[in-house]
């Protein structure tokens, strides 16, 4: 998978968070996004997903030589970020059978296995609104994680983990993380320790 960015410009009001972006992303690789908060490299990993719109500029998408719509991308990301909703009303198996109804899960990887790699089996039946945010975090990566999509797009991954789930996200990136194009939003080395290429937002102000 290929992701090309063209003159990506966002502005809210009169202030521009970013200007003239031009990348090219080329999988299997992991790139990081780095910048302070309030940077804008949220803001830029929602437009590469197709959840916001540019200012200014063009996104294009392909698989090898097959150019993708922007309307068609859904269906080869997954996303996770800390603010992202999910319907705490349902039980993590629930949410999952659900979430997995759209994508489809890593081969070989059944519902039950993936709550279990979640380290969240004795809670899997009940609502994920009595979920600790840590918790919720965990649910929040693994629907992304373990979806079977070409591009993976985390945005501050680590958010609300202690080290036990730290040490938990490290292990699902390197078991299934390879053979990806993934895109990390971070400040935090913990979160993008397996990123060769990095593109700093400061640079383009």
């Amino acid at each position: 998978m290929n992701i090309t960015l063209e003159h990506i410009s966002k502005r809210f009001q009169r202030h521009w968070i970013f200007k003239d972006v031009n990348y090219s992303f080329a999988g299997p690789q992991a790139y990081a996004l780095l910048g302070p908060n309030g940077s804008g490299k949220s803001t830029l990993l929602r437009i590469i997903a197709g959840m916001q719109s540019q200012s200014l500029g063009k996104i294009s998408y392909a698989d090898g030589a097959i150019a993708l719509q922007p309307g068609h991308i859904f269906s080869h990301i997954s996303f996770s970020a800390p603010g992202m909703e999910i319907v705490e009303e349902l039980t993590l198996r629930e949410f999952l059978e659900f979430h997995f109804s759209f994508k489809r899960p890593l081969h070989g990887l059944s519902i039950d296995a993936i709550i279990q790699l979640s380290g969240l089996k004795g809670t899997a039946d009940k609502p994920i609104a009595d979920y600790s945010s840590g918790m919720k975090q965990r649910v929040k990566l693994a629907q992304a994680i373990f979806s079977d999509t070409p591009i993976l797009l985390l945005d501050e991954p680590c958010t609300n983990l202690d080290q036990q789930g730290v040490d938990q996200y490290r292990e699902w990136i390197e078991t299934y993380g390879t053979n990806r194009l993934v895109i990390v939003a971070s400040n935090d080395p913990r979160e993008y320790f397996f990123c060769k290429e990095q593109i700093v937002i400061e640079d383009y102000k």
